[in-house]
């Protein structure tokens, strides 16, 4: 399935682990350019190497209505094909072959994809002048003057409709795609491609797309390498020069707290697949620290954790079981689940809901909590041990508007946070009377 990958989990050190040592070890500069872009730049030496991205509000939530598929589509086929363009120099049109085969000459890795909130690409190149001019170049071109051309377009839209229709067997994608139905109702949120929506996606709907969604003054690039301050303001814009001014985006719903409701869907998998939760919190919530160090307690800390604890050690239901935030640019997803036998899926979610309420109503102990920070903090490291992390994390902070010494002050977050926070914080976001529940495997 297209929609929710790679960016959806791309973001901030969020929902994960804690950052190196607790000094200023990112100095993030941050400037805006004259057509509008933010621009978000790490100087970094210790290898030859550069990784930037260009995102924009493109991921699936603003698919047109009845056509899901477009922002992935769009997206995806920006390096199938580049139309002649007018320039100082001759630009001709490529085709993909063509395209990959010039990014290969310069040793060059291009990547990028569409979440849920934001889409873009991504680049990893080396930083002597030839190589980088050229492939930045090369990018710069892919986004603002993709071909989109129809026997591609036609080639993509049926491998996602395979991809849809494969998606539609697999008991963990049907109770995905319940989920987030009773959880968002009409919001676009609650949208996923269907082979409706996607085989009636023409050419113009993603030309449209592109032109009103992949604009500099929405764009986010982020850069972190072996350059300097005035080589990442010349690449910067460079990569946007070509791109149009974009109007306003249409306001989008808010997330509205829908009736909790539980949906059970029969399957012939031989476990049932059970998911339980609400919508919960937004990026830059002053919940998301105590949410965090909470949840790690809650379900978050794999073998550690009270719910696995509880449902596998204790009774043997399960093999794994798990909980986690999902902060969004609107009120994202809190989330458990587990997979345990069919006969047993009822007990399962029995003692999930006495975990929870339990957790709710005394917070976590003393001991879970300074374990929880532990691993937390001594983790974080490993998580910007890399440009590649960083740029991720980077790209976050900007499309977000979160603060710029975000990654720095992590870790002095997670240490402070109390019991008191977490227990106010998790009831403040979650209440069992208001989750919605899924069980796909053994519907009645």
């Amino acid at each position: 399935m297209y929609k929710r990958f790679i960016l959806a989990m791309a973001g901030l050190v969020a929902g994960f682990a804690a950052t190196a040592p607790a000094q200023a070890a990112l100095q993030i500069q941050s400037w805006n350019l004259a057509n509008g872009a933010r621009v978000l730049f790490v100087e970094n030496h210790s290898i030859p190497v550069l990784d930037l991205s260009v995102e924009f509000d493109a991921g699936s939530r603003r698919d047109p209505q009845g056509k899901s598929g477009v922002a992935a589509l769009t997206n995806a086929m920006l390096a199938r094909g580049l139309r002649e363009a007018a320039a100082a120099q001759a630009e001709p049109a490529m085709t993909e072959a063509q395209i990959s085969d010039a990014f290969a000459d310069t040793a060059a890795q291009r990547g990028g994809g569409a979440g849920g909130d934001r889409a873009g690409a991504s680049l990893r190149t080396l930083s002597s002048r030839t190589e980088r001019d050229a492939s930045v170049a090369l990018l710069a071109r892919l986004l603002a003057h993709p071909s989109f051309p129809e026997d591609f377009l036609a080639r993509d839209k049926a491998r996602m409709i395979s991809s849809i229709r494969e998606s539609e067997t697999k008991p963990e994608s049907i109770a995905d795609k319940a989920f987030w139905r009773l959880l968002y109702g009409a919001h676009p949120y609650a949208r996923h491609e269907t082979v409706a929506s996607v085989e009636p996606i023409t050419r113009d709907d993603l030309i449209a797309f592109h032109g009103t969604h992949y604009v500099a003054n929405r764009a986010i690039v982020s850069i972190i390498g072996d350059i300097n301050r005035a080589e990442a303001e010349a690449i910067a814009q460079q990569l946007t020069v070509r791109l149009p001014q974009g109007a306003p985006l249409p306001s989008l719903p808010s997330v509205e707290l829908s009736l909790p409701q539980e949906e059970r869907i029969a399957h012939p998998a031989s476990q049932a697949h059970i998911l339980l939760g609400m919508p919960a919190i937004a990026r830059g919530d002053s919940d998301y620290f105590p949410l965090l160090v909470g949840n790690y307690t809650l379900g978050g800390g794999g073998f550690v954790s009270r719910l696995t604890r509880e449902v596998r050690e204790k009774r043997g239901l399960t093999y794994s079981v798990y909980s986690y935030f999902n902060p969004l640019a609107q009120l994202g997803p809190f989330q458990t689940g587990l997979q345990t036998q069919k006969d047993q899926a009822d007990q399962a979610l029995t003692v999930v809901r006495d975990t929870m309420t339990a957790f709710l109503r005394d917070g976590p102990t003393e001991q879970e909590i300074k374990a929880a920070k532990d691993n937390l903090i001594g983790g974080f490291a490993l998580r910007i041990d890399n440009n590649k992390k960083i740029l991720d994390n980077m790209a976050a902070i900007g499309f977000y508007n979160l603060p710029l010494n975000y990654l720095d002050t992590w870790t002095a977050k997670v240490a402070k946070v109390t019991a008191a926070d977490i227990k106010a914080a998790f009831n403040r976001k979650l209440s069992l009377d208001k989750m919605s529940t899924v069980v796909v495997g053994n519907g009645k």
